[in-house]
């Protein structure tokens, strides 16, 4: 297995067979939280989110007020419970995702968004900065139609921003939310286990309402 900087997506016939088990075995605890990363406290909401690295991704919804729990993982590909390496050979179709768990009285879903299209570099296909490959690539997955309809919503308005400030079009994916694979321990909540780790910032400065 190996690391690549592969830009188009394979098909189901090429994507590694993944396993039926889940790679993140038992409770883990957030380490920001306190609980269980597979927690979703009565009353919250999910959103699936997918803006590159997911390291950076994570620590950015952790410290948004109104989010409650998070998670970092694997989404949007073929390969059920892949692992960091199979996701990153580019054969398992899988976009690095976080899921954010919020309190809808707290913070909206397209409060979330406006914090993802500022956040990274939604124009930028199969890459953010240097990291490069179908694994980085800008994605929202929905829970439901409206969801659905806040996404493509808030996507057009910030595509109009995008275009004045000179940028081409977002290739951000919208699609219902296809099976979200929790990504190993070492990667939940990675930039307080290693501090000062890989990190960058893709946001573009471009700003929306």
């Amino acid at each position: 297995m190996f690391f690549t900087r592969r830009q188009a997506m394979i098909t189901a016939d090429q994507a590694l067979p993944g396993r039926h088990e889940s790679i993140l075995a038992g409770p883990v605890t957030h380490a920001v939280y306190g609980i269980d990363v597979h927690t979703e406290p009565a009353g919250s909401q999910v959103a699936y989110l997918a803006l590159g690295c997911f390291w950076g991704a994570e620590k950015l919804y952790w410290e948004t007020d109104g989010v409650v729990n998070t998670a970092a993982g694997y989404q949007g590909g073929f390969s059920p419970n892949p692992t960091y390496v199979e996701v990153c050979s580019a054969l398992t179709g899988h976009t690095e995702t976080v899921k954010v768990v919020f309190d809808p009285d707290k913070i909206s879903y397209e409060g979330l968004l406006r914090i993802f299209f500022e956040n990274h570099d939604p124009t930028a296909g199969m890459r953010q900065g240097n990291d490069v490959g179908t694994q980085y690539r800008s994605a929202i997955f929905t829970t439901d139609n409206e969801q659905q309809r806040i996404a493509t919503h808030v996507r057009d308005e910030y595509q109009q921003a995008f275009s004045a400030a000179g940028f081409g079009t977002i290739t951000t994916e919208i699609k219902h939310a296809p099976p979200f694979y929790y990504a190993e321990e070492e990667h939940q909540q990675y930039l307080i286990k290693v501090p000062g780790g890989y990190c960058p910032n893709h946001a573009t400065g471009v700003t929306c309402g």
